[in-house]
């Protein structure tokens, strides 16, 4: 009965907060003022609590411009713990866009949403990335190219790192800045959260989609940490597969420490 009545308060939240805000950051959108980057992190953070994430975070992000953020993947809730951390744009595949609720999300946050089968579009959608990066936006990128069960690392792809490269020429200093984000569910119902309940926090992508999403809103509280590393320079004579292992080796770092209750508190 509780469970019924938390995901009943969920469901009231999530469509009054998003229905108040949703003519806000149309306009925003179709003025192109700076709101729209602004108001999908008030919309995150509000959620976060809504749902129960308590999301702790372990470090900075890097002032230095242009910034791509790359992070591991193991939720969709990934979204709302970056979303509430910083104002991001994220790198999403085509397919996103056309899932209910969370497609229309995608675009109203404005997500870049990249084609893999499709390679006569790659360049379009590097180029806007590219973009993105230059005006100063801070763009997530998903470098493993899926969840994983949130106890490990999957293998990165540095192809992704591509709209890395394609922004260098226009960057004043001939630099990217890649900056390392671990995100490491820790906690449920203030207790650590070992292997046996990963699967409320992972969202593989071989599990339905409805059922998971109604046992993390009947479950609630748990404890995310989000642990932001130096960031990793990334310049015209860099090579992308080193820059890539680098960056994954942070990461995997980090996630270990995190899941061994290493971080500070």
């Amino acid at each position: 009965m509780i469970a019924n009545l938390r995901i009943l308060f969920v469901a009231a939240a999530f469509l009054a907060v998003s229905l108040a805000l949703l003519p806000v950051q149309l306009a925003a959108i179709a003025s192109g003022h700076g709101l729209m980057r602004r108001l999908p992190r008030w919309w995150h953070r509000m959620m976060c609590r809504v749902i129960g994430l308590k999301v702790v975070v372990h470090g900075e992000i890097s002032e230095r411009r242009p910034l791509l953020m790359v992070s591991n993947h193991i939720s969709w809730k990934d979204i709302l713990v970056l979303g509430s951390v910083a104002d991001v744009v994220f790198i999403a595949k085509s397919e996103v866009r056309q899932w209910p609720v969370f497609g229309w999300l995608a675009r109203l946050q404005r997500s870049v949403f990249v084609n893999r089968t499709e390679p006569r579009t790659t360049g379009k959608q590097i180029s806007e990335v590219s973009r993105r990066l230059i005006a100063g936006e801070i763009v997530v990128l998903f470098a493993e190219g899926t969840t994983s069960d949130g106890n490990r690392i999957l293998p990165f792809k540095s192809s992704l790192f591509g709209a890395a490269s394609a922004a260098l020429p226009f960057s004043p200093d001939k630099t990217v800045h890649i900056q390392p984000v671990t995100i490491a569910y820790t906690g449920i119902h203030g207790l650590p959260m070992g292997r046996f309940h990963r699967p409320v926090a992972a969202w593989p992508g071989d599990v339905a989609l409805g059922p998971h999403l109604l046992r993390v809103l009947r479950e609630g509280a748990l404890e995310v940490d989000v642990v932001i590393s130096d960031p990793v320079p990334f310049a015209v004579a860099a090579n992308r597969k080193q820059v890539a292992r680098e960056v994954e080796t942070r990461i995997r770092t980090a996630l270990a420490a995190a899941l061994r209750g290493k971080l500070p508190r």
